[in-house]
């Protein structure tokens, strides 16, 4: 049977020369349950990769960002689902964010993340990072 792809954004967060990584919840999914990734979510039907991230970060962390240029775009076959996960380049907003969604989050270098457990998707987009 042919896998459900999702379209999901996610927004690449850079603060001087470090990076804004989350720590998923627990999930029904062990593959991706309490692993890192960078914030976002799922593009809804008739919506912009621009507006869903905007939506996303509201929703999950209540704050504002800038989106920028498009990093690129990854595929990825978990088990029960595929997505295709586009990345923006992205400048926080004012004040700071709430974990409303997320267990833990870090501000870190690029040279700093390969040590984290990240989903696989995500771990693909540190390779654009480089």
């Amino acid at each position: 049977m042919e896998k459900k792809t999702t379209r999901v954004v996610a927004a690449i967060i850079r603060q001087d020369d470090k990076y804004l990584c989350m720590q998923r919840c627990r999930s029904r999914y062990d593959y991706i349950s309490e692993h890192w990734e960078f914030p976002g979510g799922k593009v809804e039907a008739e919506e912009s990769d621009h507006e869903a991230i905007l939506r996303e970060i509201k929703e999950e962390m209540d704050w504002d960002v800038y989106v920028g240029r498009k990093l690129g775009t990854v595929s990825h076959d978990y088990p029960d689902f595929r997505i295709e996960l586009t990345a923006y380049l992205c400048k926080p907003g004012e004040g700071d964010f709430k974990l409303l969604e997320h267990l833990d989050c870090k501000w870190l270098r690029i040279g700093e993340m390969a040590g984290l457990k990240w989903t696989e998707a995500d771990r693909k987009l540190l390779e654009l990072l480089q």
